[in-house]
């Protein structure tokens, strides 16, 4: 290699690293948006995790339940243990008198009352859980009443009335922590939209307000186009990525300490997939973003542009969510883990869920690698192309051709 070729080389990453390090320093330092927004999510993501628990949402079902006669009796201690059972807590109560019991579940004070073994007493409708949980009981109290007036042992009431439960045997290794990192996984995608679509939409800000100011013209007369097209994805994107990592870290012990979330063994890697799919959509999507903001010349202009990009973000945000509310093995999912717009959004779900094959994720990543390289080449030329053109919209066929008439030496 000759010594201007490596001195080119050199000049052109010292351009991306000037420009990657201008944009890194502006947005962390002395922008306080970036710190406005991190407060404002790390507060959404505190609400989500510790209001819910404050108001008890996260508690057992608690009911009152009132026992009227002696023939009720025998149904306190198997509510209790079946209640126990299912997670529900039954205070149980013994009226004086059916009147008496028909009255507290007037006022409020029981939600049902068990009059002789013979009848419920709800004020309006029961609770459905609750009526299956005292039917049940009841239906379980007079067979053994049944089988001991018919002289059958204690022994054999139990075997018959409470047998084991039967063995399940599983045809595939089963994941102990698999619901764990589904969870992470699925806010750690919500927490991805946000960064892809915050930050995609901030390189296009960034490109149409320094086209706006004529800075620029400035910046171009020290670096060439795709040095600062490249320079302001990377730092940019490093920015949405330490917001990324200081969200989820923080989010992760919150909910850790909270008790919302057992933190898997492998918990590590779930984060890592999801931080390297960030990069992947992020690298993706900004060099698009990019050219929609080169295109124009206003502020104003921006929303018209980017609106396609956007719809695109929303619609794979969609996928994503109905693949997290359901099974992640479905044609849709593996058809959409595939496609550049909406493997990133749809892959980390799947591999927390640990329905992507290794050769699925090796071929979705080489796709995702192949569609940024082409998009970003794309964008390259179509980003020289415009950028220094003012006025009225530019045509993507115009600024197609302008990155032709460039001169040589300031083209990539």
């Amino acid at each position: 290699m000759s010594a201007a070729r490596r001195h080119d080389r050199t000049s052109t990453w010292d351009g991306i690293r000037l420009t990657a390090r201008r944009e890194l320093v502006e947005r962390t330092r002395r922008d306080r948006a970036f710190l406005i927004s991190t407060l404002v999510t790390l507060a959404i993501l505190f609400a989500i995790i510790f209001l819910p628990r404050l108001f008890g949402a996260g508690d057992p079902k608690e009911f009152s339940v009132g026992l009227v006669g002696g023939a009720s009796q025998p149904l306190g201690q198997v509510l209790t243990a079946q209640g126990q059972a299912i997670g529900v807590r039954l205070k149980l109560q013994q009226p004086a008198s059916a009147a008496d019991a028909e009255a507290a579940v007037r006022d409020g004070k029981l939600d049902l009352a068990v009059l002789d073994g013979r009848e419920l007493v709800a004020k309006a409708e029961a609770d459905e859980q609750l009526n299956v949980l005292v039917q049940g009981a009841a239906r379980g109290v007079r067979a053994q009443q049944t089988l001991e007036r018919a002289g059958v042992g204690q022994g054999d009431i139990q075997a018959a009335l409470a047998p084991p439960p039967l063995p399940v045997r599983s045809l595939e290794p089963v994941d102990e922590d698999a619901q764990s990192k589904r969870r992470i996984a699925t806010v750690a995608v919500f927490l991805l939209y946000g960064q892809l679509i915050g930050y995609c939409v901030a390189v296009a800000t960034g490109v149409v307000e320094e086209k706006a100011t004529r800075v620029v013209e400035v910046l171009l007369a020290a670096v060439r186009p795709v040095q600062l097209l490249a320079g302001k994805i990377i730092g940019i994107g490093l920015v949405g990525l330490l917001q990324l990592a200081i969200i989820g870290v923080a989010g992760l012990a919150a909910a850790t300490a909270a008790g919302v979330i057992t933190l898997p063994p492998d918990a590590a890697a779930t984060i890592a997939s999801v931080l390297l799919w960030f990069l992947l959509g992020y690298g993706f999507y900004s060099s698009l973003f990019a050219v929609a903001g080169a295109i124009v010349s206003r502020q104003e202009e921006v929303q018209n542009t980017t609106t396609p990009l956007n719809l695109l973000l929303v619609g794979s945000f969609f996928v994503a969510f109905s693949t997290s509310l359901g099974n992640t093995d479905t044609t849709l999912s593996k058809v959409t883990s595939f496609l550049p717009p909406t493997a990133p959004l749809v892959m980390p779900l799947r591999i927390a869920a640990g329905d992507a094959a290794l050769w699925q994720v090796a071929v979705s990543l080489v796709i995702m690698l192949v569609s940024i390289v082409a998009v970003v080449i794309l964008a390259s030329r179509l980003y020289e192309g415009a950028i220094l053109r003012t006025g009225a919209r530019v045509k993507l066929r115009d600024a197609w051709r302008g990155a032709r008439r460039q001169p040589a030496a300031g083209r990539a």
